[in-house]
């Protein structure tokens, strides 16, 4: 972006054999201005970090809820909306960090940014390493609030796991749980979130965090309502039960969360439909 910066920083982009694994920080940038978004993306990616792109407020708005980015850099003036409101309807569904970029350099603008839900606020122009840092200060902010380790490794971890075409999605951070059904005709309707009970998320957060793992019945009730509870494994299957109608395609034949007989229970870890125990019915 900005002419001053020394040649020896302008970033190029990185060969196929060398862009940045899958586990570094992904980067939403929805700006519409092509040359801009070929220069943040060479930027970025030289500095390893994934790109994603959108060139419309729909779009970007799509993509901030179905890639799950960790950052967001956002440019208010798109073409099929103000990215104020774009802000706002991001902020509905997630926390992830909003960089605004903008030419619009009043106070004023600034203000309305972060009063929509912004993080930070970098005009244009601007250099490649004030821009670095403004993500970097983004993500740990971010990390900070949700419990990730200096190498952005999640210790309250997201849970993704897809089977029978639906996808389930639990963003402990955010204690916002979501399933897709890959199958549905409506784009608006594939995607919904669920709406759980206090005591329903505790559970399934409990279980998110073990995610693969057999866990008895006595280990959940002790851990979830308490030592005093641990002989009553009929009240957990009541909230199985309920947490079953709302995550599964089929209740009675659970591929999430799995009924190990006698035992307790696993919240399938991966891809459930290689997992021929899940099938197991529930009690």
């Amino acid at each position: 972006m900005s002419d001053s910066t020394p040649p020896h920083a302008r970033a190029q982009p990185l060969s196929a054999s060398t862009l940045p694994p899958a586990h570094m920080p992904l980067v939403l940038i929805i700006e519409d201005e092509e040359p801009i978004r070929r220069f943040l993306r060479a930027t970025l990616e030289a500095n390893h970090y994934r790109v994603k792109e959108a060139a419309t407020a729909r779009e970007g708005t799509l993509l901030s809820v179905t890639t799950y980015p960790d950052v967001i850099l956002l440019d208010l003036g798109l073409p099929d909306g103000d990215g104020l409101n774009v802000t706002r309807s991001i902020r509905k569904e997630s926390r992830t960090p909003i960089v605004v970029l903008s030419a619009r350099g009043q106070e004023s603008d600034k203000i309305s940014a972060l009063d929509a839900g912004a993080d930070d606020y970098l005009t244009k122009p601007f250099g490649v390493g004030e821009l670095l840092a403004r993500l970097r200060v983004a993500l740990r902010h971010a990390n900070a609030a949700t419990g990730r380790d200096s190498s952005g490794s999640a210790e309250v971890p997201l849970y993704e796991c897809t089977a029978d075409a639906r996808t389930l999605r639990v963003d402990l951070s955010a204690r916002l749980v979501f399933v897709t059904d890959q199958t549905s005709a409506s784009q608006n309707a594939a995607r919904r979130q669920v709406r759980l009970t206090p005591m329903e998320f505790k559970l399934l957060a409990y279980l998110v965090k073990h995610a693969g793992k057999v866990l008895t019945h006595q280990m959940i009730l002790k851990e979830v309502w308490g030592p005093q509870h641990i002989a009553d494994v009929q009240y957990l299957r009541v909230y199985a039960g309920e947490l079953r109608k709302k995550l599964e395609i089929d209740p009675a034949q659970p591929r999430f969360l799995v009924t190990e007989p006698g035992v307790g229970y696993r919240l399938t870890e991966g891809d459930a439909n290689t997992d021929a125990n899940s099938r197991v019915p529930r009690p």
